[in-house]
């Protein structure tokens, strides 16, 4: 669960290290609720603040096809307020107290979390009880976050220069499998949901025994435990199973390339290749790959389509991971009076000699360094600890991941990272997309590629 950074990478990896005590043991307990919720506490008493944050497995591939946006939606909506408490007054109360909170939403999970001083935990219990047990799901605040979610797609996606990428590819990468729609899903099926949608959703998903409750912070254990019990035991479980999609994408047999002409002024070229799950074994060398392409201003991509070649603005590559298999992007912006065509070649010019050449050893050395130093940062704040424990037990059943995960990028070799680049990063098991100004939507030269299916 590294979180891939597209900053310059970091060669600072024994400094943090010696920071946090030779990358210190995250300490927690966890344990279940007769009602099914989990619940995982690290005490950290260095400092007065706590991290109290739900995951909720349940994000865009749990949706109904034709009622896509269901799980983005409820990440509004359920700030809407309770039968406790008041519309528009969920967030005050947190900023009232000192704090700050938000939430987001996958592919395969929602989160929300708040940031509190430590003598408020009690606050941050109350609100996200409120949210699971009494979320207030009425008319009003159904039409309201609509509205909020048409301007955030407005602005994000519809105004947004390349906003639309990750959809034109979604829709062109997956045929049956839910991941083909972005989770922002669709307007036209939130306008057209009832009512009785929206509240069999919330009784569906957002049940305890489909829930993580993760605790980090200046917290005493048995306390916590305490008041715990006190705001959730009570909540009851589901009334049936939650729902999870068995459909698997075939796998895809031939390149598809297409042409989107957007409001940019600087074309791009995006390659997104299928990968396995998050958690495989290649999955971590891919990860490994991405941080020796494209890990910095020091990275093969950036030093030679960017530094020497000057046909890329920016490059990135990086793994778009996911519960169900998931897409490899590699991302290039051209230079002005760059051609796209020669600027894929030279973006797969770079994946061919990761294919063909050895890596040398000091620069293996330097990515496994690069790992080590996200893997760190990573778990040096309170609300980052509280969402990896999550994460790590959702994902994997395993919460101890957020110690040891790190050995499994260690295990990964060489050899490994070029076996994974000839598997998987090859042309029949891409899309590719090349994303043109719309002032070249009439122009002939620039509409001969050809769009296979």
């Amino acid at each position: 669960m590294i979180k891939r950074l597209i900053v310059p990478g970091f060669l600072v990896v024994a400094f943090i290290s010696l920071s946090f005590g030779q990358t210190r043991k995250i300490e927690f307990t966890e344990y279940d609720l007769e009602n099914g919720l989990h619940v995982i506490l690290h005490q950290d008493n260095t400092t007065p603040i706590v991290a109290v944050s739900v995951l909720y497995h349940v994000g865009s591939k749990n949706e109904n096809p034709d009622r896509t946006g269901f799980a983005h939606f409820f990440e509004h909506l359920l700030f809407e307020g309770s039968e406790n408490i008041k519309r528009g007054e969920f967030s005050k109360y947190i900023t009232s107290a000192g704090g700050t909170n938000n939430a987001n939403t996958s592919n395969d999970r929602t989160y929300y979390y708040e940031v509190l001083p430590s003598n408020q935990l009690a606050l941050g219990l109350w609100l996200e009880s409120e949210r699971m047990m009494h979320a207030n799901i009425e008319p009003i605040g159904v039409e309201t976050q609509r509205e909020v979610v048409k301007e955030e797609k407005r602005q994000r996606m519809d105004n947004q220069p390349y906003g639309s990428v990750l959809t034109e590819i979604l829709k062109r990468a997956y045929t049956v499998h839910p991941y083909r729609w972005p989770t922002i899903g669709s307007l036209d099926h939130l306008n057209q949901a009832k009512l009785q949608e929206f509240i069999d959703f919330y009784k569906t998903f957002y049940v305890p025994e489909n829930a993580t409750l993760s605790i980090a912070g200046d917290i005493n254990l048995e306390q916590t435990k305490m008041d715990i019990a006190n705001y959730f035991k009570d909540i009851p479980k589901g009334t049936k199973p939650v729902p999870r999609p068995s459909i698997v994408e075939p796998p895809q047999t031939k390149e598809i390339r297409d042409v989107v002409f957007d409001n940019i002024q600087l074309p791009a070229v995006i390659e997104a290749y299928h990968m396995p799950a998050q958690g495989t074994d290649d999955s971590y060398a891919l990860d490994m790959l991405s941080t020796l392409l494209s890990g910095g201003q020091s990275s093969r991509m950036y030093k030679t389509l960017v530094d020497e070649q000057k046909k890329a603005f920016t490059v990135q590559s990086f793994p778009f991971s996911s519960e169900d298999p998931g897409l490899y992007l590699v991302f290039g912006l051209a230079n002005i009076g760059v051609d796209v065509d020669d600027l894929e070649k030279s973006m797969d010019a770079e994946i061919a000699k990761v294919k063909t050449e050895e890596i040398p050893g000091k620069e293996f050395q330097k990515i496994r360094n690069q790992m080590e130093s996200q893997f760190v940062q990573q778990n040096s704040s309170m609300v980052g600890i509280a969402e990896q424990l999550a994460n790590y037990h959702v994902y994997y059943g395993n919460s101890n991941l957020i110690n040891t995960e790190i050995d499994r990028y260690m295990k990964v070799t060489r050899a490994d990272i070029q076996r994974v680049a000839k598997k998987y990063l090859i042309s029949e098991n891409r899309v590719v997309l090349h994303y043109l100004p719309k002032s070249a939507q009439n122009k002939p030269e620039e509409t001969q590629l050809k769009k296979e299916n």
